[in-house]
């Protein structure tokens, strides 16, 4: 595809400019949290590799491209749409993701087979800025119209997905298997699947049936 547009560098070359591109990119994030997209990695990055000014075509060519093989290569766990199912028959669920494509989420959540089970699916990419900011989570919970300390957040990214929520008022939940951070043991979980036995004890109220098993 390079080539088609002018480029003229090799695979290793690619590599190497593609990675100092989107380097600096979340270098310039990890400062205030702004989330970058896709269409803005990619026009710095053709511009550094093609002799002219690359244009939207080309931009959203290159995106569409790259999305499609990192996408190829997901591999979703065996079981997960039969969790989220059962647990959306009793919770309402959201997605909050860092990312940097506004449709590669919701396409791997309708590749699972889950996203109708969502209530709301909210991007770093449509809020300009990603976890563990506040304005990701507050949009999360705007969307859903629910307070902070109604909410369950379970992630595996110890800023993103534990103290970025805790700071807000929620009740989180780890997955950290190793135990590699500092997180109670009353907060971990050793896989997603663990949730709903842990829900059992934490909500004894909630009727058995609704739901699925520990596996």
């Amino acid at each position: 595809m390079l080539h088609e547009f002018g480029g003229q560098l090799g695979y290793e070359r690619f590599l190497e400019v593609w990675s100092a591109t989107s380097a600096r990119f979340d270098q310039d994030s990890a400062l205030d949290d702004r989330e970058f997209s896709m269409a803005d990695v990619t026009t710095a990055f053709l511009r550094a590799v093609l002799p002219l000014e690359p244009t939207p075509g080309q931009v959203g060519a290159f995106v569409k491209t790259y999305l499609a093989e990192w996408s190829a290569a997901v591999r979703h766990p065996a079981g997960i749409d039969v969790l989220l199912k059962g647990l959306s028959s009793e919770f309402r669920l959201a997605v909050v993701s860092n990312t940097h494509s506004p449709t590669m989420v919701p396409e791997q959540l309708a590749a699972m087979g889950v996203f109708d089970s969502m209530d709301a699916v909210v991007l770093s990419v449509d809020v300009s800025r990603r976890k563990p900011h506040a304005d990701i989570y507050q949009a999360a919970l705007h969307q859903l119209a629910v307070s902070a300390q109604d909410v369950w957040f379970i992630g595996d990214s110890y800023e993103a997905d534990y103290v970025g929520p805790r700071r807000m008022g929620m009740e989180a939940l780890l997955i950290d298997p190793q135990g590699k951070t500092s997180v109670p043991l009353h907060h971990r979980l050793d896989t997603v699947f663990d949730l709903p036995h842990r829900l059992r004890l934490t909500l004894p109220d909630l009727p058995a049936a609704t739901l699925p098993p520990r596996t």
